[in-house]
């Protein structure tokens, strides 16, 4: 049976409607099977579908793409706190705090930004497997790993805005997902690029990935040379992140969100 709760959609990391990522945020009363949370994820089809309800001082937040629960994701988690500040659930003034399966969670409101602090993804350098460089078509600048799949530089950021992955080639990959990144244009308003894959999870192209900028975060800052830097992801829809990362195994991620519609579930 359909809990009876209220359903958004909402457009992450960007300012405008039809922008950025879309995720579905559902404010439940209390926890619900997962059998359920993995039918309405299915259902609304979107990249993520966010979970979140009251418990003692702090929400309960879990994430599913349309085939299965996820352990971390930013733009879902951007768009629970835009659901829960925009729609009086929450005192504006006031962190909110989510309790998920990476930890704790919390989310700030910066004027028209959604500041959100997220745990460090580090990156080891790998040697670029023969089926990888099958798949970019292109030598890249260095390839490393880390916990979510590839994470790949490449020297020119016009292959990352153009690139077209063979899905199948994907899927064969040993990792999970892959992830391309590039310095901007110099004349760009964003310091670097990035477009983020991963069919394995069940989603062809991510818009714009909170999670991946965690590990973007440590990895940039070291080329760079700074604490803080935009980024776009060049997906079809585009989506901007203001990353900062001093050290340490935290991570900023700051943006802004759209509610797209508001309906009732059951």
């Amino acid at each position: 049976m359909l809990p009876k709760c209220p359903l958004f959609q909402i457009d992450a990391f960007s300012d405008r409607p039809f922008g950025g990522n879309p995720a579905a945020v559902c404010i439940l009363q209390e926890e619900i099977p997962d059998t359920i949370l993995q039918a309405i994820a299915a259902e609304m089809n979107l990249s993520e579908t966010a979970y979140i309800w009251p418990k003692s001082e702090h929400f309960e937040l879990r994430w599913f793409t349309p085939t299965t629960e996820v352990p971390l994701c930013g733009h879902a988690t951007l768009a629970s706190a835009w659901a829960l500040w925009s729609e009086g659930y929450h005192p504006l003034e006031k962190p909110l705090i989510f309790q998920t399966k990476s930890g704790e969670l919390r989310a700030t409101l910066n004027k028209s930004w959604i500041e959100l602090n997220f745990p460090a993804n580090f990156s080891s350098p790998v040697d670029c497997p023969e089926d990888l460089a099958i798949a970019l078509g292109k030598p890249p600048v260095s390839v490393s790993t880390n916990s979510w799949g590839y994470l790949v530089e490449v020297s020119d950021p016009e292959f990352v805005r153009q690139y077209q992955p063979n899905r199948q080639q994907l899927l064969a990959l040993p990792q999970p997902s892959l992830c391309i990144t590039a310095l901007a244009e110099p004349d760009s308003d964003y310091q670097i690029l990035s477009r983020f894959f991963a069919p394995q999870f069940g989603i062809d192209e991510d818009p714009v990935t909170g999670a991946a900028h965690c590990f973007l975060g440590p990895y940039w800052r070291e080329r760079l040379g700074q604490d803080t830097f935009l980024a776009y992801q060049a997906s079809p829809r585009g989506g901007q992140v203001r990353v900062t990362f001093s050290g340490g195994d935290r991570v900023t991620l700051g943006g802004q969100a759209v509610t797209v519609f508001r309906a009732q579930l059951g």
